[in-house]
């Protein structure tokens, strides 16, 4: 299979025509009535809430029309979501609500556990009468259920929001299908809730750092030397706003360990890549960040993989200009920093993270290729991943001489600067009593080199280690991490050689030339890549990945020790980013389908890990969130997408199905909420998750804000995998083993038909 690559620049294989869900009409009064516009235009429009357009509505599409469409499709009208006496009226229903009083009203009946939602564990009466519209308010009609009181919920503190005193509400916006509410709100509410730019607009909130313990904490930015412009613009933005207190710092020509370490006296936010515009008030030439979408509504700067996870969703909805400026930011770290950061914080300045360059790009080339520039566009990205296979993957310490593999392995001095106060209290405790200083007193002298202590800089070794692989923590890692070659690296460093390879000949006629600020080691300016090169280099890793990683038996790949020169026995559903890499024989993909795939799969979708390879837990050993029982995006997205390339559609399917249908019954049952991560385990309440770090996306009041990035693009990512009979089973609710039933119900029917 990794021989054949499907076609396009990308070499992912797109989905087939017949499982891409089609685009039903939404139930609503009129195509043009803008029933479901994002919140912002629905309640600023001032016309739609006076109560002289209150009366029945007209479609501008015929019925009949609208039913043949479904029976060409083979599909029944849809079951739509109503109160218990819903009117079969062609119109859609509309009420008169005065927004406080009732949203004070709907909150101390419904909302009995005084959180500010409305879910299932709420022991209201889980009813609320409305005046309707077309009577002036005069009769009333009964809305019911945990669903459609939540969506009232976040209706009215939206409507709130937006200065309304009085709303006329379409009730489509309370019973939507929850696949279309839900994919509305990331579209229109969630990317935008997490897009950031940094620049004047935003660089007094953008660049304070919540972690930042030193006694004068305030605004900060560090500025690279090849970027003199944005030192201009921000030196002068902080002479003409001295309030904020802006400090901007101009980094050193080379960064080094033990600079990154000094500056955590003073950490700050990185400067990320701007364009120049044209201000509109002044006519002068001035500067704008380009946007990123952070992975959380906390976060304020860009993020490595995340921002690939979140791409795929972008590009679904196509916000292409987005996902490509988020490449552009990441080709100006390459070029400034020499690497795509974990994040652009200066303690960062040492840690990359998952590398997933190419793949963003081809993807955002496909989408914009007969646009101009599109071409440099992709030159420059290529040219950037060259750069960073080289220094970073390729590079000591990270690359594994013996085995020509790669490993998470950044550099870095003492104590990581960025964790919460006392995160490593327990680990550094002996070593104070030790050396009989106070706490404070140790760090600073381990963090100088005045103290050494060999085990600990092991210790953090590969505590940075674990936090450049993304999957922080997970006892997968634990004190072993910065020594393994895993087969998620690998298997996008193989992705990287594939794309470059592939890009140079299909784009760029088997002829790149490399400029001199892109050459590292021995490359010079001026030289020539072919795609032979990288051919060769993609074909010696799937052999090393073949011989240290791949397990026959067990049909699934494994980390390889590669100080200890053994294969490790940690059961990771990151084994499926081979297929998603196309390292993998079809023969070794069927069997980690029959072998492995069923060790990982459960209600809600992949586990990170398997229980065995977690082990017991308890006080003395807590739970990790990347090990079992916990799912992630990441993981579901790349595994479908792995599943599909080389022809695994049931499972991809699935798969997919499962996850989505989580994360749609726990928005559904607790007013809307979009996680960080789920309990694959839990049908209930899956968004409970007690490992550390708690669970981004929780906190919310009323109406949920942003979701979390890449569970947003997972959810409209999948939607692009499932068939459109899963999408309409999704929309209402139904589990897993339900539509299977029906489905084989409905098979052996159509079958007795026959005889």
């Amino acid at each position: 299979m990794a021989d054949q690559p499907p076609p396009g620049p990308t070499g992912t294989p797109g989905l087939p025509g017949h499982l891409a869900p089609p685009n039903l009409p939404r139930t609503r009064g009129s195509v043009d009535d803008g029933v479901f516009d994002d919140a912002k235009t629905y309640y600023t429009t001032e016309d739609r809430h006076n109560n002289s357009r209150a009366g029945p509505r007209t479609r501008t599409y015929s019925q009949n029309g609208l039913l043949k469409q479904w029976e060409r499709l083979g599909l029944k009208e849809p079951y739509r979501r109503g109160s218990h006496d819903e009117s079969t009226i062609p119109h859609s229903r509309r009420f008169l609500i005065q927004v406080e009083p009732t949203l004070q009203s709907l909150q101390s009946q419904e909302d009995t556990d005084g959180n500010m939602q409305i879910t299932i564990e709420d022991n209201g009466p889980k009813v609320l009468s409305l005046r309707t519209a077309a009577s002036n308010g005069h009769n009333r009609f009964d809305i019911r259920g945990t669903y459609m009181l939540s969506n009232l919920l976040q209706e009215l503190s939206l409507a709130k929001e937006y200065g309304r005193k009085q709303i006329i509400l379409d009730e489509a916006r309370l019973n939507e299908n929850p696949v279309n509410r839900l994919s509305r709100m990331i579209k229109d509410h969630f990317w935008e809730g997490l897009t950031r730019r940094i620049d004047a607009s935003s660089i007094e909130i953008a660049a304070r750092d919540p972690k930042d313990w030193t006694d004068d904490p305030r605004p900060r930015i560090y500025v690279p030397r090849g970027a003199p412009e944005q030192y201009e613009y921000y030196t002068k933005l902080a002479e003409e706003k001295p309030e904020i207190r802006l400090d901007v710092q101009l980094l050193p020509e080379n960064i080094t360990p033990a600079i990154v370490r000094d500056m955590n006296a003073k950490p700050g936010l990185l400067a990320v890549d701007m364009e120049q515009i044209v201000d509109p008030k002044t006519g002068a030439v001035t500067l704008r960040g380009r946007p990123f979408v952070v992975p959380g509504g906390r976060f304020n700067e860009l993020y490595g993989w995340d921002s690939y996870m979140e791409s795929l969703g972008l590009l679904v909805h196509d916000k292409v200009d987005l996902a490509k400026s988020m490449v552009l930011n990441f080709c100006f770290c390459i070029k400034h920093y020499g690497k795509i950061l974990n994040a652009t914080r200066s303690y960062y300045l040492c840690r990359s993270q998952p590398p997933f360059l190419t793949d963003m790009a081809l993807r955002v080339y496909d989408k914009i290729k007969h646009e101009p520039g599109a071409l440099e566009f992709l030159r420059t990205a290529i040219l950037a991943a060259i750069k960073e296979y080289h220094s970073v993957w390729m590079a000591e310490p990270r690359l594994d001489p013996v085995t020509g593999l790669s490993r998470y392995r950044p550099e870095g001095r003492g104590v990581p600067p960025e964790t919460e106060a006392g995160h490593f209290v327990h680990i550094l405790e002996p070593y104070v009593e030790k050396h009989k200083m106070t706490f404070d007193e140790f760090v600073l002298a381990y963090n100088n080199g005045d103290i050494h202590e060999p085990d600990l800089d092991d210790y953090f070794m590969h505590d940075r280690a674990v936090r450049e692989s993304g999957h922080d923590t997970t006892y997968r890692f634990e004190g072993v991490c910065a020594d393994l070659a895993t087969i998620d690296l690998n298997s996008l460093l193989f992705k990287y050689e594939t794309d470059i390879a592939r890009t140079i000949r299909n784009v760029f006629g088997d002829k790149l030339i490399v400029p001199a600020e892109y050459c590292v080691g021995s490359m010079q300016a001026g030289q020539v890549e072919a795609s032979a090169i990288w051919d060769r280099r993609a074909k010696r890793r799937k052999l090393a990945i073949d011989k240290y990683l791949w397990n026959e038996k067990e049909g699934m790949y494994f980390d390889y020790n590669t100080a200890k020169r053994q294969q490790c026995t940690y059961e990771s559903c990151t084994t499926f980013w081979a297929l998603w890499a196309g390292v993998s024989s079809p023969k070794q993909a069927a069997a980690m389908v029959t072998k492995a795939l069923p060790k990982f799969e459960a209600f809600g979708g992949l586990l990170s890990g398997t229980e065995e390879s977690r082990g017991e837990i308890g006080l003395e050993r807590p739970n990790r969130q990347w090990d079992y029982p916990y799912g992630w995006a990441p993981q579901q997205m790349l595994a479908w997408t792995g599943l599909y390339r080389y022809s695994f559609t049931e499972e991809a399917e699935r798969l997919a199905y499962k996850w989505l249908f989580m994360i749609g019954k726990a928005f559904v049952d607790f007013n809307g909420v979009v996680v960080e991560k789920y309990d694959v385990t839990r049908p209930i309440d899956p968004h409970r998750v007690d490992a550390e770090y708690g669970n981004q996306g929780l906190d919310f009041k009323g109406v949920a804000r942003e979701g979390f990035g890449w569970v947003n693009a997972s959810y409209v990512y999948g939607l692009q995998i499932v068939n459109a009979h899963m999408r309409r089973a999704l929309g209402t609710l139904t589990p897993y083993e339900t539509f299977v039933k029906a489905l084989e119900e409905n098979h052996n029917k159509a079958l007795a038909e026959l005889v």
